[in-house]
Parts: C-alpha cells; sequence; structure tokens
C-alpha cells in the first residue's frame, strides 16, 4: 500500500478501512457478539466507530491469519455449535445483501460456506520468469471473499489439526477443507473486494457511495 499507517486504518470515505468492514457485521441483528484481533500494540487505541460498539472487543492477533482466528474464537463467547463468522479487515465493501445470502445459505443447510465469485478471466500458470507455462481451464473455479461462516467447534478443531499438522491455511475454508469438513460456495459480489493496492482504494470509495451512500464522507478518503 506503500502507506505509514496500517492498512486496516486508513480512511475511506469518512471511515477507517476496519470500521466499515465490522460495521457491516455489526448490522446483522442477530450478531451476538464480535472480536476484533489486532497487534498487541494496538489493544490500547482509542475505540471509535464501529469499534465502540459494546458488542466489540479486541483480542491480541498472531503471526499469521489463521493464529489470530484462533485467538478471535478462543475470546468469543460461544459454545461449539453457534455459527461464527470471519470477515477481512481489508474487505470494507461487504453488502447487507451478500451477508443475508450466506448466513441464510449456512442456516438453512447446516453446511459451512463462504461467499464466492465465479472467474471469468482466462487463466495462465507462469513459470517464474514471466512466460506462460500453461492454460488453466477455469470451470468450477471460483475467488474465495469473506465472510466466511462456519460452526465455532468444528472451526478451532480445524484450525488446530491444520496447525499441528504445519498446513498452510489460506483460508478458513481451507482448513475445514482439509479436515474433512463440507464447504459450499455462495455466491458473492464483486464489489466485495478485498483491499490489496494503493488503487483499490479508489474502487472500493465508489462501492461504498454505492452501498452505503448515506454514509459516506469522502471529504475524509486518504487516497
Amino acid at each position: 500500500m506503500a502507506q505509514s499507517e496500517s492498512k486496516q486504518y486508513l480512511k475511506l470515505a469518512g471511515r477507517s478501512l476496519l470500521d466499515w468492514s465490522v460495521g457491516a457485521l455489526l448490522a446483522c441483528e442477530e450478531l451476538r457478539g464480535c472480536v476484533v484481533a489486532v497487534p498487541e500494540a494496538d489493544l490500547q487505541r482509542q475505540k471509535e466507530g464501529a469499534l465502540a460498539d459494546a458488542r466489540v472487543r479486541l483480542c491480541s492477533g498472531g503471526a499469521s491469519r489463521a493464529a489470530s482466528v484462533a485467538a478471535g474464537i478462543a475470546a468469543l463467547s460461544a459454545q461449539d455449535e453457534d455459527w461464527v463468522l470471519v470477515h477481512d479487515a481489508a474487505r470494507p465493501c461487504l453488502s447487507q445483501e451478500d451477508l443475508r445470502s450466506l448466513i441464510d445459505a449456512v442456516t438453512g443447510s447446516g453446511v459451512g460456506g463462504l461467499l464466492a465469485v465465479p472467474i471469468t478471466d482466462t487463466l495462465k500458470r507462469g513459470d517464474g520468469q514471466a512466460r506462460v507455462s500453461a492454460t488453466i481451464d477455469r470451470d468450477n473455479l471460483w475467488s474465495a471473499q469473506t465472510p466466511q461462516m462456519f460452526r465455532v467447534g468444528e472451526l478451532r478443531l480445524a484450525l488446530g489439526a491444520a496447525s499441528e499438522s504445519d498446513f498452510a491455511v489460506t483460508d478458513e475454508a481451507s482448513a475445514m477443507e482439509a479436515a474433512g469438513f463440507e464447504v459450499q460456495l455462495v455466491r458473492g459480489s464483486l464489489s466485495n473486494l478485498k483491499v490489496t493496492y494503493a488503487s483499490d482504494m479508489q474502487l472500493a470509495a465508489y462501492w461504498l457511495g454505492q452501498l452505503y451512500a448515506q454514509d459516506v464522507d469522502m471529504a475524509g478518503t486518504d487516497i
């Protein structure tokens, strides 16, 4: 991102990326609690916006995504059979429609799942020297998003098994798959992008204006 401040705290349309991401989850009436995993040094930051909500607590994250998610689960006041949503702080443009679709699909079937979109681009495999080694068949290929939603106990078990076997967890679904659990794909939207590069901020600002026009303040955008 070429920024001096951590990406999740960059201002976008008047609020930080983290604030937008947490706020989208808090808009769900069924949500009983929310744990945000942050670097230990950030635990003393002032809680503003969505982080000041009574349902939100902070916990110290780990050295990896999986470790941070495991820490967040440990900090939850939840039972094994409860459902937990795991969301990226860098996905500020989660729509309420997509969130509702995921929750309804998972609770309706009893099978954990994730938001995802079918891949439409032609995929090329590189040879490490910027040369094409193969064209990949894109049929049945999806791009994974968050939130991802699973039973608390099952996700804890899957993350623990991955840690013990040194399995590289790229997302929660990969840990669940490796542990033998069924995972369903719930079609999401391209608007639910992950802010990775500086240029993504402009696109995210556009989508926030479309999804949450009443909450957008472009004067507070750091782009």
